[in-house]
């Protein structure tokens, strides 16, 4: 077992804090400290301290929440992206699967299905406040894409360190690049400000795929 497996092994095999884990990876949005509070009917320096464990051991992500309104952001947690399908946690393979389902049901082509799901994201992400490519660069982090930006004069280009859907890529690359090509196209177009320029995709298992984009 590697140092990372071993890490993460240790941290759920504590009971409650797997309850915490298995009660974060099941939601499709990100949880509160108060929420896992109520669920655990633990103290909230109690919550937090497993929070900790399990945010080093590279289990959950920490984010600090945006607020339009007076007050301190309260801090949330949801599962990070490298450990879905791991530990019993909800794969991405079943989003992509209901997304090439839907695909077929329609008679859409991959790249059409992926930029209807990038525009409904969007709805839910976009935010006037918040720079665009800080929320593409969020939902790529949030789908195990690894990204990377560089800002090359206005060019935006995103090294992509890992493609989470490896396995499917390998044996159809056209599809699944097409699809994520789509859904970039949705987001950028949803979110405002941004325009995709290319896809240039690498050998899936290599990961590094180059996502270039540019400021309206």
């Amino acid at each position: 077992m590697n140092d990372t497996l071993q890490q993460e092994a240790r941290a759920l095999g504590d009971p409650t804090r797997h309850r915490i884990f298995q009660y974060i990876a099941d939601r499709d949005s990100a949880v509160t400290v108060a929420e896992l509070t109520e669920y655990t009917r633990l103290n909230h320096n109690a919550v937090r301290q497993h929070l900790a464990v399990l945010k080093d051991a590279s289990l959950v992500v920490e984010e600090r929440e945006e607020r339009d309104r007076p007050g301190r952001p309260r801090l949330l947690y949801r599962l990070h992206p490298e450990v879905r399908d791991h530990w019993g946690s909800p794969g991405a393979y079943p989003w992509l699967a209901n997304l090439l389902a839907t695909a077929l049901r329609n008679r859409e082509e991959p790249r059409l299905a992926g930029r209807e799901e990038g525009l409904r994201r969007a709805a839910e992400i976009g935010s006037p406040e918040t720079d665009p490519t800080v929320l593409l660069e969020a939902e790529m982090l949030r789908r195990g894409f690894r990204p990377t930006l560089e800002d090359r004069n206005g060019r935006l280009e995103f090294i992509l360190g890992r493609c989470p859907f490896a396995e499917v890529a390998r044996s159809d690359p056209g599809t699944v690049c097409q699809l994520h090509l789509g859904l970039v196209e949705g987001l950028a177009e949803g979110l405002g400000g941004l325009e995709v320029e290319e896809l240039v995709a690498k050998d899936p298992g290599d990961a590094g795929c180059l996502l270039a984009l540019r400021r309206k």
